[in-house]
């Protein structure tokens, strides 16, 4: 568990500077205390859920990439919007349509 908390700081730190945040920007933005926010980046300290809502609101990034480093594509995203146009029926019938199509390729 606490390499999971060590990545997880090392990934908050590194988007922290690429956004350009100050530590005490983004401590304020998530509404904790910077050096709380340097315990958790330097893994010395774990967080609950809502800090780490908190922190990839304000870095806006997904928490599934602060707690695995996998980011959702952006075809995920674009899929689901396409697929909710469409109602329970249809949805299905699109399923077995790209399950066919999967299986020629």
């Amino acid at each position: 568990m606490i390499t999971v908390y060590k990545e997880a700081g090392e990934r908050i730190l590194l988007t922290r500077v690429m956004r350009g945040y100050t530590r005490e920007l983004l401590a304020e933005k998530a509404s904790i205390s910077s050096k709380f926010l340097y315990e958790i980046e330097t893994g010395k300290k774990g967080f609950s859920a809502i800090v780490l809502y908190n922190l990839c609101k304000a870095l806006k990034v997904d928490c599934d990439y602060i707690l695995t480093g996998k980011e959702k594509s952006s075809y995920d995203q674009k899929l689901i919007e396409a697929l909710q146009l469409f109602n329970q029926s249809q949805t299905e019938s699109i399923s077995i349509i790209l399950k066919q199509i999967y299986e020629l390729i």
